[in-house]
């Protein structure tokens, strides 16, 4: 879940229709008005590529869980890694950042994870156009980490998630593929390593960007340095072959020959799909799998307490109920 808030209205309207276009139940409180400052001169962090043959992501990024602290307090949260650090299956953090949240605090959530021993995957993550097939919003999301990935990275290394949710369930492999060519070549100006792309259809069209990075639409995705990302739900549908989220499904997205992972899972909302089973699934094929959410759900899927929407800035945490479903699929 990488974006949300603005008004309690608005949030809930945005959310209802997130749902009903089979969007992950990402919930968020009401967004704080950001400096949009950007730290001048950072210090040049050499670039870490990740070799193309490891395809093995548990190995390469780990089992980890989501964290999205945009959205409460400014973004001044304490984040539990105390607690975390107790649970050895969590090896990283997916760290959703709304491109409006200052870059010196957003370094702060790197520099922090790295600082605990977690690998880090940063997410560009703006609520207001989750699914959306704007080529503009993906260009932004690009152009945000020409900008500021040089300061993020001096934080400490992670790998990029060029954009949290790009793209509907409509996106064929042609528009996907043409998209993201674009976007990747203005992120490679500054960052040669990984960048994972989170298939279209709120993580579920699968096939769509396996078909992308084989050609089959016509346009191929040229970069060989991703990781295909996706998104399992208990809602999850996948349009193009007009059937509810499945195994077969992640069968798909290997076909593409390339590494891949589940960036997001959870528990909600309310669906068909056997999610657990795909977990499972994927942690079979060797895939990294990270659990939605550590905290920053505002909504019931937490794996702590407090959670941010009613305590930013704990002194500690503790497990809750939903941390054991999640946990046991790490």
């Amino acid at each position: 879940m990488q974006q949300k808030k603005i008004c309690i209205a608005s949030i809930l309207l945005l959310l209802t229709v997130h749902s009903l276009m089979v969007a992950c139940n990402k919930n968020s409180s009401n967004p704080p008005l950001f400096d949009t400052t950007v730290t001048t001169k950072p210090t040049t962090p050499p670039v870490v590529t990740i070799p193309a043959a490891a395809f093995n992501t548990d190995t390469l990024i780990g089992d980890g869980v989501d964290l999205q602290p945009s959205y409460y307090n400014g973004g001044n949260v304490t984040f539990g890694y105390q607690l975390m650090q107790q649970y050895p299956n969590i090896k990283s953090v997916r760290i959703e950042i709304e491109p409006s949240v200052p870059i010196s605090l957003a370094a702060s959530w790197i520099r922090q994870a790295r600082d605990s021993g977690y690998r880090v995957i940063a997410t560009y993550h703006k609520y207001t156009v989750l699914g959306s097939d704007d080529t503009t919003q993906l260009d932004s999301a690009a152009f945000w980490w020409k900008t500021n990935y040089t300061t993020l990275a001096a934080a400490g290394s992670f790998t990029i998630n060029l954009m949290n949710e790009w793209g509907s369930h409509n996106q064929t492999p042609d528009t996907y593929a043409t998209a993201y060519n674009a976007a990747i070549a203005i992120v490679r100006q500054v960052y040669q390593g990984h960048i994972i792309l989170d298939c279209p259809g709120y993580g579920q069209e699968t096939s769509v960007a396996a078909d992308a990075v084989k050609g089959t639409g016509g346009t191929k995705l040229t970069d060989s340095n991703i990781i295909l990302s996706a998104h399992i739900y208990p809602n999850g549908y996948n349009q193009a072959n007009n059937h509810t989220f499945q195994q077969s499904d992640l069968d798909s997205m290997a076909s593409a020959g390339t590494a891949c992972i589940v960036g997001e899972f959870g528990n909600s909302p309310a669906g068909s799909v056997d999610w657990m089973g795909m977990v499972n699934y994927a942690k079979s094929k060797k895939w990294a799998v990270l659990g939605w959410a550590w905290n920053g759900d505002g909504g019931t899927m937490n794996m702590v307490t407090p959670a941010w929407d009613s305590e930013a800035t704990a002194a500690s945490y503790n497990t809750s109920a939903y941390f054991t479903v999640i946990y046991a699929l790490l």
